[in-house]
């Protein structure tokens, strides 16, 4: 696993690894109960970061190709590409209210994005 961040309500964990793959998992049974990813060919690039948001209903996922994903937990499908990056997004993170991710690239920016349009 490369990261790792906790549910709001604490009963859940979100993982990511090199294999492309957002995984969520029950913290009491540890058992796992989704698997996130994007279709084949539309998304395809390492993991580095992830964070769940405050009000516990999207996961960001920051990636070697530049870019930030945000991932529906209720439906499991990918919301949104967010393009901006010009290197690796090494990291994400929600502000408390959720209305704003704040992400770094490797190229040493960090772009704050506004969650209710994506921009």
């Amino acid at each position: 696993m490369r990261s790792v961040s906790w549910s709001p309500d604490g009963k859940s964990l979100a993982s990511i690894g090199k294999d492309e793959t957002l995984r969520l998992w029950e913290v009491t049974t540890g058992k796992e109960f989704a698997t996130l990813k994007a279709p084949p060919g539309e998304f395809t690039n390492q993991l580095n970061a992830v964070s769940w948001s405050p009000n516990g209903k999207i996961v960001a996922t920051a990636s070697e190709n530049k870019t930030i994903q945000l991932w529906d937990i209720a439906t499991g499908k990918e919301l949104v590409i967010l393009k901006g990056h010009i290197n690796a997004v090494m990291s994400v993170s929600w502000s408390p209210d959720g209305k704003i991710l704040a992400s770094v690239g490797e190229e040493r920016t960090v772009r704050l994005w506004g969650i209710s349009s994506p921009k």
